[in-house]
C-alpha cells in the first residue's frame, strides 16, 4: 500500500516537535544556570572580545557601504520631488530603526554563530565536553552561558557602532553632493528620531544577540558524532539564527507600531 499523506508528514512533524521541546528545555536550562556560581566573568570577557572586537572590521565596512549606497540610491527618488533636503532624515530613520540592528544581527549570525556552532560541535565530537564533566566543571555553564551572555551584550554595542558608521558614510555622500554641513546633517537627521526608535532598536539588538548565541550553542552542543556533524552544526546555526532574526524583526516592528499609536 502507498503511504498516506499523514504518514508521509508524521516523521517530520515528530522531529519538529522534539526539536522545539529540546530547544525550550535548553533555553530554560540557560536561565537556571545563568545565576548560579561560579559566574566565569573572565570567560565572559574573553567571549565579548571574540564577538565584538573581531567583528569590528566587517561591521565597519558593511555599515559604511550601506550608508553610502542607501543615500546614493535614495537621492534620485527624492530629487524627483525636490526633496533632497530630506535625505539626512530618511537615512537616519532607516539606519536607527531597521538597517543597523538587522545588518549587525545578520553579520553576527554568519560570523559569530558559525564560529560558536563549529567550536562547540568540534568539542562535542571529540568528547571534550564529556571530559569537562569528569573534571567537575559544568560544561553548559562554562561554554553555553558565557557565549550567550557575550552575544547578548555585544550585538547592541555593535549595532550602535554600525549606525554611527552608516551615518558617517551617508554624511560623506550628502556633503559631497549638497555641501551640507555636519551640524545641518545631524539636526535634520535626528529631528524625527524619538526615544521609542532608539529604545526599540536596542531592545531588538538584545533579542537578536540572545537568539544568535543560544541557537549556535544549542546546535553545537548537540552536534552528532563525526566531523560531518561539525559542519552541519555550523551551517544550521547560521540558517536557523537568520530565520529566527527575521521572525523577531517582524514581531517587534508590529509591537513598536502598536506602541506608536498611544
Amino acid at each position: 500500500m502507498r503511504p498516506t499523506t499523514v504518514a508521509l508528514f508524521t516523521p517530520g512533524i515528530d522531529e519538529f516537535a522534539i526539536g522545539v521541546h529540546d530547544g525550550a528545555a535548553f533555553v530554560g536550562r540557560f536561565f537556571v544556570d545563568l545565576f548560579r556560581r561560579p559566574l566565569h566573568v573572565g570567560e565572559i570577557v574573553r567571549q565579548c572580545h571574540a564577538v565584538g572586537y573581531r567583528s569590528l572590521p566587517l561591521i565597519t565596512l558593511t555599515g559604511l557601504v550601506t550608508g553610502l549606497v542607501f543615500t546614493q540610491q535614495s537621492r534620485p527618488s527624492l530629487a524627483a520631488f525636490g526633496a533632497t533636503a530630506w535625505l539626512p532624515s530618511l537615512i537616519t530613520i532607516a539606519m536607527v530603526r531597521s538597517l543597523a540592528p538587522l545588518i549587525t544581527a545578520l553579520i553576527c549570525a554568519g560570523k559569530v554563530g558559525s564560529n560558536i556552532g563549529a567550536e562547540l560541535g568540534s568539542m562535542k565530537v571529540t568528547e571534550q565536553i564529556e571530559a569537562m564533566e569528569v573534571s567537575a566543571i559544568n560544561p553548559f555553564k562554562f561554554l553555553v552561558v558565557t557565549r550567550t551572555v557575550a552575544t547578548t551584550l555585544m550585538v547592541p554595542a555593535l549595532m550602535a557602532y554600525c549606525a554611527f558608521v552608516g551615518l558617517v558614510g551617508s554624511y560623506l555622500n550628502v556633503h559631497a553632493n549638497e555641501a551640507t554641513s555636519l551640524e545641518g546633517f545631524l539636526k535634520a537627521g535626528f529631528s524625527t528620531i524619538t526615544f521609542l526608535d532608539v529604545g526599540a532598536s536596542v531592545a531588538k539588538s538584545f533579542v537578536f544577540g540572545f537568539s544568535i548565541g543560544i541557537i549556535a550553542c544549542f546546535k553545537g552542543f548537540n552536534a552528532s558524532s563525526g566531523t560531518r556533524g561539525v559542519g552541519i552544526a555550523a551551517n544550521a546555526s547560521v540558517v536557523l539564527a537568520m530565520f529566527v532574526i527575521f521572525i523577531e524583526e517582524v514581531l517587534i516592528v508590529q509591537i513598536v507600531n502598536w506602541l506608536r499609536g498611544f
